[in-house]
């Protein structure tokens, strides 16, 4: 029995120096969101629960952002990965020394989002905001998006009753005549009033104007230490296209997995359920495989900004983006 006992116990210390080797290699690495965690992270929380991260000899540290950002944590090194959009990157990018990140997956392969109301009331189309009142954050790239969809539409944006926008609750914002339309990303705002068995009208911007069929949101990493370590960040972006890819696969399990990691939204289970079907069907869409960013798509955005001049300095619209690290 004494002989056996000490074969158990050489076997269990044998055993934790491995697991101390194996936690030893496996690098440590940070990602921010940009948000609370939704359905747009889902994959993230996925590739972590699974073990893709572990797999992959990765630790991966999942964190809110701070005041100043994603963009201002990855660029500074202080976070390796991020998730962010390639509208609001714009600025990163558009200076005489651009913030230090690249794009290295696009996280849904389509912009979701568009202008919402109530239905019935002639906001179904871009023209028929004339004379309502519109949900702003006075953003230029906002109201010049917005400005261009109604000319395309025959309609004038300057009849627009712009509030400034307040709304962290789009089904109750509507329901109270508060406003009247709300630029909402319908996998989550828009699905939310559906839910909630709120009748509305949807157009998407991308449906008007393929210039606007933009990526948001995007996976960002650092770019020295994409220099200094590709084989580590194709690992973690291979471990989040495994993750992405089960989301679509099991839209229910992947709701579970994220509301485990994220408790406070188990109390809006329904719409996190009705949010992961909805998105299960965005992640990829038509595109050969998560992640994939087609350039002339991402081009596109950006010279639409170079034409109405909404960047400081004008981009350079085939940088900023690489498919360098998805899974070959």
């Amino acid at each position: 029995m004494k002989k056996l006992i000490s074969i158990s116990l050489i076997f269990a210390m044998l055993f934790g120096l491995c697991g101390c080797a194996v936690s030893e290699k496996a690098e440590k690495l940070t990602i921010v969101l940009d948000w609370t965690p939704n359905t747009n992270h889902t994959g993230i929380f996925v590739a972590q629960a699974n073990g893709y991260f572990e797999k992959a000899g990765l630790e991966v540290e999942i964190v809110q952002p701070p005041e100043d950002g994603a963009v201002t944590l990855v660029a500074s090194g202080k976070a390796q990965f991020g998730v962010s959009f390639q509208d609001s990157l714009a600025p990163a990018f558009a200076s005489d020394e651009p913030m230090p990140v690249t794009a290295v997956a696009a996280v849904i392969q389509h912009n979701t989002s568009g202008i919402i109301s109530r239905a019935g009331e002639g906001m179904d189309s871009p023209k028929g905001l004339e004379g309502k009142k519109y949900s702003t954050w006075d953003a230029p790239v906002e109201k010049a998006t917005i400005r261009d969809v109604m000319k395309a539409d025959g309609g004038n944006f300057d009849l627009v009753e712009l509030i400034p926008s307040t709304v962290t609750d789009e089904v109750s914002a509507l329901r109270s005549n508060s406003v009247d339309a709300i630029w909402v990303f319908y996998g989550w705002a828009g699905v939310a009033c559906q839910v909630a068995g709120l009748e509305t009208d949807y157009f998407e911007f991308a449906d008007i104007d393929p210039a606007f069929d933009y990526y948001t949101p995007v996976i960002i990493g650092n770019n020295e230490w994409l220099e200094n370590t590709p084989e580590s960040a194709r690992a973690f972006v291979n471990a989040l296209a495994e993750g992405y890819t089960f989301a679509v696969e099991n839209p229910e399990k992947a709701a579970d997995i994220l509301m485990e990691a994220a408790p406070e939204l188990k109390s809006n289970s329904q719409l996190v359920y009705a949010s992961q079907q909805y998105l299960a069907d965005e992640y990829i869409a038509d595109a050969k495989q998560w992640g994939e960013f087609d350039g002339e798509r991402w081009a596109a955005f950006y010279n639409w900004l170079n034409e109405n001049a909404l960047t400081e300095v004008p981009l350079d619209v085939d940088s900023g983006y690489t498919n360098e690290y998805l899974p070959k």
